[in-house]
């Protein structure tokens, strides 16, 4: 068995290499001090879990240093395991047998634990004098979080040492030159846009290596978007074929060494095509519910606006901001052409305007000709109550508020509502009628101007062209509301 010397010897001979900071090892083992015989055994004794008080003829025992640290064995070039170090001293008394050394993952609470024992002649021989420990072979794992305990055989309380210990990670120049699982090499893909498919394969790493590849959708982790691959190790350089169904910006391909704890490299090749988030809109016509459900995050804000009627600027609504990562829900909502989302991000602004493809029914307002007054009448295809409010038109984007009506509805087969307006309240240039619901949270008003009154007595209506947005026949030009 190697004796103290023989310790100092090695470390000289396991040193490390210029500008190495690892120790290199070519065989794991243990030692004791010079003298004294060791025994190793691997199993842990239970019985040594549970702690005794010393008799008071017997002097304490005490544990004076643990100093841990990391070894390298390498098989070979680029094939390397690494190890823990762990060196003990003790001052022995009579009843002391050897040290129980264990090692606890923090990572997967795994425990392993080996005993070093002496033969009960060389401790009665140690009695008073410092037993030196030394073991290197616990296999480790690259960035490993360690909890290290050596205590006593027999165990007495309160004679034990423990410390943390952090094995070094793939930022250490040692461990990225020689541990496979710091060998993340490259990735390379291209795009098969006609098969929905992305080619992928690894370069720059070892012969003999297998590795894993897959696509993900990057949130708070990457989450599974396609089948995890093995590429074994007799095909390197393989390319693999992975599925998707939508090039979108948080999708990611990732690959990593077919080792333990092993490095992973990703790219994201699409995280600057953002455009396509803002078409994940969803409209609930039962609940009048509106709805922005990005399947990958995004740093911005959300507002709804109202579109003007030459389509070229979309107006916020007040209280409609909603900052994200994460869902923008508006409840109470009508359905209008003209009702759009807007995206504000570090890129730009883009908008979106759900309801400009006729899916949703909505509603329209006619104003008739009557012999002394106007009837702004509502037709909706679904129940709901409207208001009617008369303005002066200072501007073109501006209309002064100067009445405010309430439409009583009334059944049919349509629901349906009206409401009269003396003729001279509104036969004038700058007076508009503009009609709304008031049953949701978020409606944009209809608006009529430049209504031109008959003095015939004959019954008539007006009807004016829809708006290029408009998709539900709405009657009238949709302008700014006031």
């Amino acid at each position: 068995m190697l004796s103290g010397n023989a310790i100092i010897f090695l470390i000289v001979v396991w040193g490390t290499r210029e500008g190495q900071t690892i120790l290199q090892i070519e065989e794991c083992g243990f030692a004791c001090s010079e003298g004294v015989s060791c025994k190793n055994k691997v199993n842990r004794n239970i019985f040594n879990s549970f702690c005794r008080q010393p008799s008071s003829s017997v002097v304490p025992p005490t544990l004076e240093s643990l100093m841990l640290s990391t070894a390298m064995k390498c098989a070979h070039r680029e094939a390397c395991a690494l190890h823990l170090n762990v060196s003990a001293s003790l001052i022995m008394e009579e009843s002391l047998r050897g040290l129980e050394i264990c090692l606890l993952s923090l990572d997967t609470q795994e425990t392993r634990c080996h005993s070093i024992k002496i033969p009960k002649i060389s401790s009665q021989k140690m009695v008073g004098k410092t037993l030196q420990v030394h073991f290197d072979c616990f296999e480790v794992s690259v960035a490993q979080h360690l909890y290290v305990t050596v205590k006593t055989i027999p165990y007495y309380c309160n004679v034990q040492i423990s410390r943390e210990y952090h094995v070094e990670d793939c930022t250490d120049a040692d461990v990225a030159r020689n541990i496979p699982a710091c060998f993340a090499g490259r990735l390379q893909y291209n795009v098969d846009h006609v098969q929905k498919a992305i080619q992928v394969h690894f370069a720059d790493i070892p012969q003999g290596q297998a590795y894993y590849v897959r696509l993900c959708l990057k949130w708070f982790a990457c989450e599974d978007y396609s089948p995890l691959v093995l590429v074994n190790a007799e095909q390197p350089g393989k390319p693999v074929s992975l599925k998707y169904s939508q090039l979108l910006p948080c999708l990611c391909i990732e690959g990593w060494a077919a080792v333990p704890d092993a490095v992973r490299i990703q790219i994201c090749p699409f995280e600057n095509d953002i455009q396509i988030l803002w078409d994940y809109i969803f409209y609930n016509p039962f609940a009048q519910s509106l709805s922005w459900e990005p399947p990958c995050p995004v740093q911005g804000q959300v507002h709804l606006c109202e579109m003007s009627e030459m389509g070229h600027q979309c107006r916020k609504l007040s209280n409609t901001g909603r900052t994200v990562p994460g869902n923008a829900r508006y409840l109470q909502v009508d359905p209008q052409p003209s009702l759009c989302m807007k995206f504000t991000t570090l890129q730009g602004s883009w908008v979106r305007c759900p309801f400009a493809d006729g899916k949703f029914p909505g509603w329209k307002m006619m104003i008739h000709q009557l012999p002394d007054k106007l009837r702004a009448s509502f037709i909706s295809k679904s129940p709901a109550r409207f208001q009617v409010r008369l303005c002066n038109r200072t501007n073109p984007s501006h209309c002064r508020v100067l009445e405010t009506i309430s439409v009583a509805p009334q059944g049919g087969a349509d629901a349906m509502g009206h409401v009269d307006v003396p003729k001279l309240e509104v036969c004038s240039p700058d007076v508009c009628i503009q009609g709304w619901r008031t049953d949701v949270d978020y409606s944009i008003p209809v608006q009529m101007c430049d209504i031109r009154c008959n003095s015939s007595s004959k019954k008539k209506h007006q009807e004016l062209p829809n708006s290029p947005l408009s998709i539900h026949k709405w009657e009238g030009r949709v302008l700014a509301s006031p």
